[in-house]
């Protein structure tokens, strides 16, 4: 997809530049060049077509329709729905509270709230620039698999007692809300969602594929494969472990993946650490305080991690 671009990057950098193809700063400067054009190509078409698509949703309909599912399909839909609403953990809770607020059922919302940072758009396109549609496809649907059965299981706990909040009922106005927008509106507000989901994370980018560079010309492969290669047991925990403390984007953090996988770390590690670091965060947990009760934010993030390592095992196990 992007032979023509690489060529250009190896006659810049090897021709014009005349460097050294075998020096580690070399390779490292190869790769930030072609990651960062290829990604923010990928980044702008992805995140502009979910855009575009995104005009035809309501998100007050959606909340109203919501509210009349029964559990597991309404689990499945807010899974769903997250795919197209571009938060992260920490962005995403208030649309999480705004459900709440609307009575619809706790494991409902959830569901959204686990899938919504974890198949953004950022997500998915960096995933099928990087390993392609089969890989990003396998993904989503075991991202969607972790949002739907982890919001049924804390649906089934009946957990509401844990809430701090007071839930206020939604008038029933939700319903009649309705979206007319011209074919040249709709443009325009994706192309102004995609100028401004850009802004926001071009610099994250160039964060990420510059550490990644600097992984990918200077850190041993021995060094990665010795902790996290050759399917050992411990590798997909460990991912989850390290990842739950961080606070970034996948914007931030795909290119790292792009780099460990390379490097010998299996994939399913590597999405492990990828799908902690965005679905789960201690800046989330935070704010969630304020409105639930430590357990039931415990009993959330243990949830979420371990069908995150479950998914990390079947990846390693498949691939």
């Amino acid at each position: 997809m992007f032979d023509f671009w690489e060529k250009i990057v190896n006659n810049l950098v090897y021709g014009l530049l005349g460097l050294d193809p075998t020096a580690q700063s070399t390779q490292a400067l190869h790769f930030f060049i072609f990651d960062t054009v290829k990604i923010y190509i990928l980044l702008v078409g992805i995140i502009f077509l979910i855009s575009f698509l995104r005009t035809y949703f309501n998100t007050q309909k959606i909340r109203a329709y919501l509210q009349r599912q029964n559990t597991f399909t309404g689990n499945i839909l807010a899974a769903l729905f997250g795919i197209i609403t571009p938060f992260c953990s920490c962005s995403a809770i208030p649309l999480f509270l705004g459900f709440m607020q609307a009575r619809i059922p706790m494991g409902i919302t959830f569901s959204f709230l686990i899938s919504s940072p974890m198949n953004n758009e950022v997500a998915i396109a960096l995933l099928f620039g990087l390993f392609g549609w089969k890989i990003t496809a396998l993904y989503i649907g075991f991202g969607l698999l972790v949002a739907i059965v982890g919001g049924y299981v804390i649906g089934k706990l009946k957990l509401e007692h844990y809430v701090l909040i007071p839930v206020i009922p939604m008038d029933g106005a939700l319903e009649s809300v309705q979206i007319e927008l011209s074919w040249q509106n709709r443009l325009r507000e994706a192309w102004q969602n995609t100028a401004d989901i850009f802004e926001k994370i071009y610099l994250y980018v160039l964060l990420g594929v510059g550490v990644g560079a600097w992984i990918h010309g200077y850190i041993p492969t021995e060094l990665i494969v010795a902790y996290t290669g050759e399917n050992r047991w411990y590798s997909v925990p460990l991912a989850v472990l390290m990842g739950v403390p961080m606070y970034a984007s996948a914007a931030s953090v795909m290119p790292l993946i792009e780099v460990l996988t390379s490097k010998g770390m299996l994939l399913g590690t590597a999405l492990s650490l990828m799908m902690a670091i965005t679905a789960l965060s201690l800046p989330e947990a935070l704010i969630l305080k304020r409105i639930l009760h430590v357990k039931l934010i415990t009993i959330f993030f243990g949830i979420v991690a371990l069908g995150i390592m479950g998914v990390g095992y079947l990846f390693n196990a498949l691939l």
